[in-house]
């Protein structure tokens, strides 16, 4: 296999074979993220993809899932989508399923026929990155879709039968928006009803355009204790079916799973006592408490 640049995947992607349908990310904007600036977005060509593939299928004896990168390899068009998932079958039978990054735009550029047709093929889980569900923190962050946009996408990707897993990122509003970051994200997930709920904690980077806000002042960071208490306030505005919630990324400060509605009581419970005897949290992060 050849990969150009940093390679990311999601945590559940972890032991996943990682193939680079394209490079670094189509949109590149957002003011939070950093990923993709050491690269120029490109899609590769289909041969050298299927090229990977093969060198992959020469490597390794078993492979189970594999993850379609970089930042957002659901905007290749349908037909190269399927070349690629065809292939995958071929070389492939074992795999149980194909992942991939996807973007609201690249998704409402593709009908539910599409999409379906995708699943047929192998395609069995997209992953979105929400970040926050008010259009307001949405337009800071230079996100390039409003949230009506980002649940029609949501919708569109669960009506197809895909799983789809979201993402929000905990003070993404700062001081000064976090209550209707935590309530409107509430509103655009309870619209989309994901599978999955990913939850991580906004990580300043340098070079990125929110490190220079943080920097002068523009931006306040929330504390570890109001963090808790965002998350508190978006579990509790959660009205979900069957989604598996996940807040245990490196960059949280309190490790939370469970399925929504289920195990809510639990997970506010939880909260609660964080808020109380935060002896459960991270050591490095108590003393900002």
């Amino acid at each position: 296999m050849r990969y150009e640049g940093s390679v990311f995947r999601p945590p559940s992607e972890a032991y996943s074979l990682i193939i680079q349908a394209t490079i670094g990310c189509s949109h590149n904007k957002c003011t939070f993220c950093s990923m993709y600036k050491d690269k120029k977005f490109r899609i590769r060509d289909i041969k050298e993809i299927e090229e990977d593939l093969e060198m992959a299928r020469n490597y390794y004896s078993h492979v189970k899932r594999i993850f379609l990168a970089d930042g957002n390899a659901l905007v290749l068009k349908t037909e190269n989508l399927e070349k690629i998932l065809l292939k995958i079958k071929e070389l492939f039978p074992e795999c149980e399923r194909v992942g991939i990054y996807s973007a609201p735009k690249d998704i409402l550029r593709k009908s539910v026929e599409e999409l379906k047709h995708l699943k047929k093929l192998g395609l069995g889980i997209a992953y979105l990155g929400v970040e926050s569900g008010s259009d307001e923190i949405l337009e800071h962050i230079q996100k390039g879709v409003t949230s009506e946009e980002i649940i029609q996408a949501g919708k569109r990707i669960v009506s197809s039968g895909i799983n789809l897993s979201v993402t929000l990122i905990s003070g993404l509003g700062g001081k000064e928006k976090w209550l209707k970051h935590a309530k409107e994200s509430a509103r655009i997930i309870n619209e989309i009803n994901p599978h999955y709920l990913g939850l991580l904690t906004l990580l300043i980077q340098p070079g990125t355009k929110i490190y220079d806000e943080v920097k002068n002042g523009e931006f306040k960071l929330l504390t570890p204790k109001e963090v808790v208490l965002e998350t508190k306030e978006l579990i509790e505005n959660l009205n979900v079916e069957n989604c598996i919630f996940r807040s245990n990324h490196a960059s949280n400060y309190v490790a939370l799973a469970g399925t929504l509605p289920n195990d809510k009581k639990h997970l506010l419970k939880q909260l609660s006592s964080m808020l109380e005897y935060p002896y459960g949290m991270k050591d490095e992060m108590l003393r900002r408490l």
